[in-house]
């Protein structure tokens, strides 16, 4: 599949004719845009347009793709993706790689003691998390990649209050990252193993959307404390690409900030259990005694 000529026809399709000056007519069978329509609006040829969808034109200049972008009514993020599609250079694949995350930064991690953070990867691979994110996800969240947990797993369809949308985000990063890296080969693996085993994720996936979040509301249902209504903060780091530090907390006298208190004690509960010396722990008795 052609991602450039995916983009195009999948944007061309939402498209309503009247946003764009066409009247309606009820003999229309075409969803969106015909491809002339948009040749015309964009003042380019309907050949040249028709061999962009069809994958056969390479490099169109800024000018066409910022036409096409007007025209599409593609917003920021849509608008850069399109250009990184129509940019890429033939057998030269950037490749991204998750580098282990400095210790300044794990340190920092473990300096946020009443909020949930995390370290996550292009991919949405947890590469660190403080004690309150693995809390969370009841269990060490190092590792977990939260797009293959939302889709593939009942725990995190479990998790995620607001799952719908959860999903739109996870698909419109994918995406997004996939533009970015065309060569990275674990993240190809993720896309067809989610794919293959996730009804949703195809239909998403072949909507072709790209998105990105800066911050905004996360909601868990959490097993042990109930409903978690909190905010997220996502930063990405400038010397590594594509990882972000995300960061969710919860206005004092709220009673996610009292749940998520709850869960921390919950928490400290646990680590000081495992810390209990083994010498204090009754013997358990041996077969056969």
């Amino acid at each position: 599949m052609d991602d450039l000529a995916d983009f195009l026809r999948t944007r061309r399709a939402r498209v309503r004719p009247e946003s764009v000056g066409i009247r309606p007519d009820s003999r229309r069978r075409v969803t969106g845009l015909r491809r002339e329509e948009v040749a015309h609006l964009s003042g380019v040829s309907v050949d040249y347009y028709v061999r962009l969808e069809q994958g056969r034109a390479r490099q169109p200049s800024v000018q066409v793709l910022d036409a096409l972008a007007r025209v599409l009514g593609l917003d920021d993020v849509e608008r850069e993706h399109l250009h990184r599609l129509a940019r890429r250079v033939v057998g030269e694949p950037r490749r991204a790689t998750s580098a282990r995350p400095r210790p300044e930064l794990l340190r920092v991690l473990e300096l946020i003691t009443d909020a949930p953070a995390f370290l996550i990867d292009h991919r949405l691979t947890v590469l660190a998390a403080n004690r309150l994110g693995d809390m969370i996800y009841s269990r060490p969240a190092e590792g977990l990649n939260i797009a293959r947990h939302l889709f593939l797993t009942e725990e995190g369809r479990a998790l995620f209050a607001d799952w719908e949308n959860c999903t739109l985000d996870v698909v419109g990063h994918l995406r997004l990252a996939a533009g970015r890296c065309p060569g990275d080969r674990e993240l190809a693996a993720l896309i067809g193993e989610l794919a293959m085993h996730s009804e949703r994720f195809r239909q998403l996936w072949a909507r072709a959307d790209v998105r990105t979040r800066t911050h905004g509301r996360k909601a868990y249902h959490h097993p042990a404390v109930g409903h978690l209504e909190l905010h997220q903060e996502n930063f990405a780091l400038p010397d590594v690409t594509g990882t972000e530090l995300i960061i969710q907390s919860a206005a004092p006298g709220t009673a996610a900030h009292d749940n998520l208190r709850l869960l921390a004690s919950l928490g400290a509960t646990t680590t000081e259990a495992r810390k209990e010396p083994v010498a204090d722990r009754p013997e358990q008795a041996a077969d056969g005694a």
